[in-house]
């Protein structure tokens, strides 16, 4: 919250901050687990079609030749380069999008003051979107059936004219439109 410290007028106060849900970093776990998952069944995937195809074809899919007692270890060590990489770069979108979700986690603040909604996001180039509390109109809660069990949700800020706030999934959406009222009421 640090732009958010930095940016509050003295007459300012603040009633609510929004928080992610951990279901943010669960999917964010998830990427890493799937990248896992896709990269094995890769190499488990042309393990299984060396040992199955005829030697004339598995050549082409191995570095070196096969031994009858390889195991599945050997046999992968014994794969085509281009084959492990691509398993390699699969396993790395995993953590790249477990690394980006992270980020993104760590860099965003929303927060409600006594004048206005702040919704910064960024690590290096910053990006903020304020509106004061006079300014909206209405605020739209978006939930799926998921989000409605686990208390996730999207708002969607429309401000008077054209401009709107789009907040990613937040937990307690509900809490953060009663904070809203609560801001413009007070």
């Amino acid at each position: 919250m640090l732009y958010v410290q930095q940016s509050l007028s003295s007459d300012e106060d603040i009633i609510y901050v929004a928080k992610f849900h951990w279901f943010y970093d669960f999917q964010a776990i998830m990427a890493i687990v799937w990248g896992t998952f896709f990269a094995l069944s890769l190499l488990f995937a042309v393990q299984s079609l060396v040992a199955h195809l005829p030697v004339s074809v598995s050549v082409y899919l191995l570095s070196y030749s096969l031994e009858p007692d390889d195991g599945w270890l050997t046999i992968i060590r014994k794969m085509h380069p281009i084959i492990k990489f691509a398993a390699l770069f699969i396993f790395i979108l995993g953590l790249w999008r477990f690394a980006h979700m992270m980020v993104i986690k760590a860099t965003t603040e929303i927060v409600v003051t006594s004048n206005r909604i702040i919704f910064k996001r960024g690590l290096i180039a910053r990006n903020v979107g304020e509106m004061s509390i006079d300014r909206i109109e209405s605020v739209s809660v978006v939930q799926s059936f998921w989000g409605r069990i686990f208390d996730f949700g999207r708002l969607i800020v429309h401000g008077m004219g054209v401009g709107e706030m789009i907040m990613p999934n937040l937990a307690e959406p509900i809490r953060f439109r009663k904070a809203i009222e609560k801001a413009r009421n007070g």
